[in-house]
């Protein structure tokens, strides 16, 4: 896999501290005559830089909580501001556009199209950025090499394998050059190698100043991030710098080689 430089990745540096800042944060759906609240009273704020794992159990809220720092979904009360925007009273129309700019998402299921090469993929979300062409192609070209998919940009889903699959899905969350990086379950569906090659991935970007929010159940995979933040029964429960931090790169020295 190809080294990540420095200058590979551009991100805006606003003039707020934090990235995301979540104050007070109740959601709830309505089922007839029932509430659910999925969260209740959430707070949190995350700081540029951060790579954090959310963690806790079905059910929990950590997938809700995902979908509002996503600008998928809005709060039913509290706040939730974006590099400094109020994101929590926008309209649908502000909000995908907050969304291109400012997010990139990174699926368990990669959610590539099958009959569109890997460069096509990554392009995509550069349809909605008003780029031309020619500075769509550059930087999706951009995004494969720094996930060492040079050499791959022509083949279809089906000709790459699940964890090549998911570089594809990488880059084509970077393309738009985002201030954050929301990764849901992004190992769900690999082997235990190739997981490890995709947080090698994220802890080379956020080395490089990328911010870094993944979900994750599994504490093997919450481990290489720099903060762990846990839920349960819509609250946060803990909230904690992580310990002993393993380095992807030193792991997969230890890990027998599978072909990729």
């Amino acid at each position: 896999m190809a080294t990540l430089a420095h200058s590979d990745i551009v991100t805006a540096q606003p003039d707020v501290q934090n990235v995301i800042s979540v104050a007070d944060v109740h959601k709830y759906y309505d089922l007839g005559e029932t509430k659910v609240h999925a969260l209740r009273g959430v707070s949190l704020d995350i700081r540029h830089g951060e790579f954090v794992a959310i963690m806790g159990s079905s059910g929990s809220g950590k997938s809700t909580f995902m979908n509002l720092l996503g600008c998928l979904d809005k709060p039913t009360s509290g706040r939730y501001s974006l590099n400094g925007t109020d994101v929590s009273e926008l309209d649908k129309s502000a909000l995908a556009a907050i969304r291109n700019r400012e997010l990139g998402f990174v699926f368990q299921g990669f959610n590539l199209l099958a009959r569109t090469t890997a460069l096509e993929n990554v392009e995509l979300p550069t349809l909605y950025a008003r780029l031309d062409k020619n500075q769509r192609t550059a930087r999706a070209e951009k995004a494969l090499n720094m996930v060492g998919l040079g050499d791959r940009m022509d083949h279809f889903p089906s000709q790459l394998s699940g964890g090549q699959q998911q570089r594809v899905a990488i880059a084509r969350g970077l393309v738009n050059q985002p201030s954050i990086l929301l990764a849901d379950e992004p190992t769900g569906n690999l082997d235990s190698r190739t997981s490890v090659e995709i947080l090698q991935i994220f802890q080379d970007l956020n080395d490089q100043g990328l911010t870094i929010v993944l979900v994750t159940h599994e504490p093997d995979i919450a481990q290489f991030a720099k903060r762990v933040v846990v839920f349960r029964d819509g609250k946060i429960r803990r909230d904690d710098a992580a310990r002993n931090r393993p380095r992807a790169a030193d792991v997969l020295l230890k890990m027998p080689t599978v072909e990729d």
